[in-house]
């Protein structure tokens, strides 16, 4: 990136603290092209205005990321997470045990999943209940807790002591937001102490985030993910998004569109 004036740096410094949660020294630093104590200096004017708040090694915007329900992430990106959630569920075999995350995109899964005979699902997803509630071939087990009303999920002590009793052939995790260094971010430190702990019950570990989820950090808990495990996004990745991940060793599958959601062509120009 080309030097720019202070100015526009300190602009560009509160753009990025706004959208990504994190603005860090070095990080900045490396992307302006200028010292370390550059960045101090500009991070302290905007802490000084009020319009950061300062953090070890960066700032942090004062105004907190707002959570999306579940009910409002549903319609978002729905070609995206039905192509995942294909993909996904064309990984599970017939008698296999599998553990699916709250989360709109785990959600399309369980819908893919109604199909697969001898199948054993737990959840601590009300929307995965919900898809997989009528399906008599299905043997479904709830890990039941506190319910987070925001995304319809169960946490807390009654879920982490449920899931202690099982392991799964394969576990399919949500993301608000998922980076290559920091593992997935959320909202809430219940819902990544409960990820990780999911994640360690797995023989087969999968994230499932459509492109736009891919390097954000738009709040500030985080659950670490063990080595090994693949992160399943779509199409509309770009390949400098996916690179911090495969050089991590994170083995990454772009979903392609599901025909029957790709629109048709329009009639021929006359």
């Amino acid at each position: 990136m080309q030097p720019i004036g202070s100015q526009d740096r300190r602009a560009e410094i509160l753009r990025l603290a706004t959208t990504t949660g994190l603005a860090g020294v070095e990080e900045l630093s490396q992307r302006f092209g200028v010292t370390a104590s550059t960045i101090r200096r500009d991070l302290a004017r905007l802490t000084a205005d009020g319009r950061l708040a300062r953090t070890y090694g960066g700032a942090m915007a004062l105004a907190a990321h707002p959570e999306s329900s579940l009910r409002q992430r549903t319609g978002e990106a729905y070609a995206q997470k039905r192509a995942i959630a294909r993909w996904a569920a064309a990984r599970v075999r017939p008698g296999e045990t599998v553990l699916l995350d709250a989360g709109s995109t785990v959600g399309a899964l369980a819908h893919e999943l109604r199909t697969v005979k001898d199948l054993t699902v737990a959840t601590t997803g009300l929307t995965a209940l919900h898809e997989l509630a009528d399906v008599e071939t299905l043997h479904v087990e709830c890990l039941g807790g506190t319910l987070r009303p925001l995304s319809q999920a169960f946490v807390g002590p009654l879920t982490e002591a449920a899931l202690e009793r099982m392991t799964f052939d394969r576990v399919f995790l949500s993301a608000d937001g998922v980076t290559a260094d920091g593992g997935i971010c959320e909202a809430d430190l219940r819902q990544t102490r409960l990820k990780e702990l999911m994640a360690r019950r797995a023989t087969h570990l999968y994230v499932l985030a459509h492109a736009a989820k891919l390097g954000r950090a738009p709040f500030h808990a985080w659950a670490a993910l063990p080595p090994g495990w693949t992160l399943v996004t779509d199409w509309e990745a770009a390949t400098e998004q996916e690179r911090p991940f495969t050089e991590r060793g994170v083995r990454v599958v772009r979903a392609e569109p599901v025909e029957e959601l790709v629109p048709p062509p329009g009639p021929p120009t006359p």
